[in-house]
């Protein structure tokens, strides 16, 4: 669950830098990038920990 909010928190810094800062758009589509593989993990772990094991 850490690494998922660190994910998240990266992203919107590299997206916030990505648009404030002139000629760094490229910033912002890797934070783009780094949140989509932030809701994947989190996807995954949401899925598979949820599962109890069949009696």
């Amino acid at each position: 669950m850490a690494l998922v909010l660190f994910l998240i928190i990266v992203a919107i810094v590299l997206g916030i830098i990505g648009v404030v800062a002139d000629g760094l758009l490229y910033l912002l589509f890797l934070g783009i990038v780094v949140l989509v593989v932030a809701l994947v993990v989190a996807g995954a772990r949401f899925r598979s920990g949820g599962r109890r094991p069949g009696r």
